[in-house]
C-alpha cells in the first residue's frame, strides 16, 4: 500500500503540474490518473489501498471542509444566507424531478427507479466545489458579492437536503418501512442538529486553545481529530438521531474564525499545507472508483439523459439569483458551479443496486442507475472543475474596498511555531 501511495503522490504531483501548465485545474488531471491507476484500467493501484479509500477520501474532505468554514464569516453569510438555502434545495428539485420525467422515456426506469436516480444525480459535489470557490476567496474574485461564499455554503446542505430524500425513496422502493414524515422532518432537525453542534465544540476548542496557547500545528491535528469523530458520531446516531456531521465540520471552522480571526487564518493556511497531499489522495481515489466497463453501459443516451438534467438544474440555479446584484455574467458563474458531481454520485451510487439484490428484486434498474451515476462523475467532475475556473476567472472581480485575509496569514504562519 505504501508503495501505491508512493506512485499516485509523485505521478499526481506531476500530472497536476502538466494540467496547470495546459490552464486546465489540476484537479481534472487527478481525476483522470486516478482513473488510468485504478482497478478498472491498469490496475496498478493495491488492494489495501483501495480498501481504505473511503477513509482516506472522507478525511481529505474534512481538511477541505475545515478550511471552507475558516473562511465563512458571519457578515459574509448575513449577507448572502436566503441565497444559500434557495441554492442548496431549488435546483436540486428541478433536476431531479426533471431526471423523474425523463428516466421511464430514455433509460426505461419506472417513475419511482428515476425518482431513486434523480436524487442521486441531484447533488453536486463539495469536493469539487469547494477548493475552487476558496481559491476564488483567497485571491478576492467575487468578493465585493460574496459570490464563492454563497456556492461555498449551500453545496453541504444541499447534500444532507438530496441524501435524505435518495434514502426515503430507496426505502420506498425495496419495501422497507420507512416513515415518510419523519425522514423528511430530519433534513432540517441534521442541519440544525449539525450547526448546534458545530458551534458548541468551537466553542470548546476555542477556550483550550486559548487556555493552553498550543502551537498551530497542534491545534491544526485536534481540529483534524475532532472532526473525524464528528463524522463517527453521525454513524453512531444515524438510528436515531439525524445529525450533518460534514455540516458540523464546517460550522466549528465558521465559530473559530467568529472568535478569532488571526488565529482561523494561521489554521487556513496550515490546512492549506495539508491540502496539498489531501487534493492528490482525495481526487486520484475518486477516479479510482469509476468503472469503465459500467461507464460505457449507458452510452450516448446517458450522455445526453446527464445533459437534460444539468439543464433543468442550470435553469434553476438561475432562477434562484433573479432578484439578486449579480450580473448574467455572474448569475452564469453560479450556473456553471453546480456542474460537478463526484463525492455524493461515488457514495450512494451504487447502494440502490445493493439493496435490490439484498430485496431478492430484479437488477437491471439498479445496475443502470449506477452506470449513469458513475457516468456523472466521468462527465461533470472534469467538465465542471474547468469551467468553473474558466468561467469564474473572466466573471469575477476583484473589489478594492474588499480586505482578505488570507494572503497574509500564510506569510505570517511562517513564522508561527510549528
Amino acid at each position: 500500500m505504501i508503495v501505491s501511495i508512493a506512485e499516485f503522490l509523485i505521478l499526481g504531483f506531476i500530472v497536476e503540474w502538466a494540467f496547470r501548465k495546459l490552464t486546465i485545474p489540476g484537479l481534472v488531471g487527478l481525476l483522470f490518473l486516478g482513473v488510468v491507476l485504478g482497478p478498472y484500467a491498469l490496475d496498478l493501484a493495491s488492494p489495501e489501498l483501495l480498501q481504505v479509500s473511503d477513509e482516506l477520501r472522507l478525511i481529505a474532505l474534512i481538511v477541505i471542509l475545515l478550511r471552507a468554514g475558516l473562511e465563512l464569516s458571519k457578515e459574509t453569510l448575513n449577507r448572502v444566507g436566503g441565497r444559500v438555502l434557495l441554492l442548496a434545495t431549488v435546483p436540486a428539485i428541478i433536476e431531479a424531478a426533471a431526471i423523474t420525467a425523463l428516466g421511464p422515456w430514455l433509460l426505461g426506469l419506472g417513475i419511482l427507479e428515476s425518482a431513486i436516480l434523480g436524487a442521486v444525480l441531484a447533488a453536486i459535489s463539495p469536493a469539487v466545489v469547494v477548493p475552487l470557490m476558496i481559491r476564488f476567496m483567497e485571491r478576492g474574485l467575487g468578493a465585493e458579492k460574496r459570490i464563492p461564499t454563497m456556492i461555498l455554503a449551500a453545496a453541504p446542505i444541499n447534500d444532507v437536503f438530496v441524501i435524505v430524500i435518495f434514502s426515503v425513496l430507496v426505502g420506498m422502493y425495496t419495501g422497507t418501512s420507512v416513515n415518510i414524515a419523519w425522514q423528511l422532518s430530519s433534513i432540517p432537525i441534521s442541519i440544525l442538529l449539525g450547526i448546534a453542534a458545530g458551534w458548541g465544540i468551537g466553542l470548546g476548542l476555542y477556550k483550550i486553545f486559548q487556555r493552553f496557547n498550543l502551537r498551530a500545528t497542534k491545534r491544526v491535528l485536534v481540529l483534524l481529530g475532532i472532526s473525524i469523530l464528528l463524522v463517527r458520531a453521525e454513524h453512531f446516531l444515524q438510528p436515531w438521531v439525524p445529525f450533518a456531521a460534514l455540516l458540523a465540520v464546517v460550522t466549528v471552522g465558521f465559530y473559530l474564525l467568529k472568535k478569532d480571526e488571526h488565529m482561523a487564518h494561521q489554521l487556513s493556511a496550515k490546512l492549506a499545507k495539508v491540502w496539498i497531499l489531501a487534493e492528490i489522495i482525495l481526487f486520484t481515489l475518486i477516479g479510482a472508483q469509476v468503472n469503465i466497463d459500467v461507464t460505457l453501459q449507458t452510452g450516448l443516451v446517458g450522455v445526453v439523459f446527464i445533459g437534460l438534467g444539468l439543464l433543468a438544474r442550470g435553469a434553476g440555479t438561475y432562477a434562484c439569483m433573479l432578484g439578486s446584484a449579480l450580473t448574467n455574467p455572474e448569475r452564469m458563474f453560479v450556473v456553471v458551479s453546480s456542474i460537478p458531481k463526484a463525492t455524493v454520485q461515488a457514495a450512494i451510487g451504487g447502494v440502490p443496486l445493493a439493496s435490490i439484490v439484498l430485496a431478492g428484486m430484479a437488477t437491471g434498474p439498479g445496475e443502470i442507475i449506477l452506470s449513469v451515476a458513475v457516468l456523472s462523475i466521468v462527465l461533470t467532475a472534469p467538465l465542471g472543475a474547468w469551467a468553473i475556473a474558466w468561467v469564474g476567472e473572466r466573471t469575477l472581480s476583484v473589489a478594492p474596498s474588499e480586505i482578505h485575509y488570507a494572503r497574509d496569514a500564510v506569510i505570517e504562519s511562517e513564522g508561527v511555531e510549528n
